[in-house]
């Protein structure tokens, strides 16, 4: 049993929430906007992931580190990550390399 919490924001077509939820991981989601308010309604003050797919949504990794300097940021999706949150990035996978459930075993194994 983990006491790791998570937040994913964006589409989930790969179900990485799914995989991350079998490794006992508390998910919240956001659907919509990733602004500070929606990120605060998650849980980000709490969370040890925040797992972006949307990078039309990036600047949304800026905002969960400024609340939470600890949340190790995540991007799974195969767009390029745009170079002004890349030093905020703590990691950035592209799911046609590697699936959801490699990715909830590594997050769950690093955290």
């Amino acid at each position: 049993m983990t006491d790791i919490s998570a937040v994913v924001a964006g589409p989930d077509a790969e179900n990485l929430a799914e995989e991350l939820e079998s490794h006992d991981v508390a998910v919240s989601r956001i659907d919509g906007a990733v602004t500070g308010g929606t990120l605060e309604d998650a849980g980000i003050d709490d969370a040890a992931l925040f797992v972006l797919t949307d990078l039309s949504e990036a600047t949304g990794i800026a905002v969960a580190k400024e609340r939470n300097p600890d949340v190790r940021a995540v991007v799974y999706a195969t767009d390029s990550l745009p170079e002004f949150v890349r030093g905020q990035t703590d990691l950035a996978v592209d799911p046609d390399l590697l699936s959801a459930s490699v990715v909830a075993d590594e997050l769950v194994a690093g955290a």
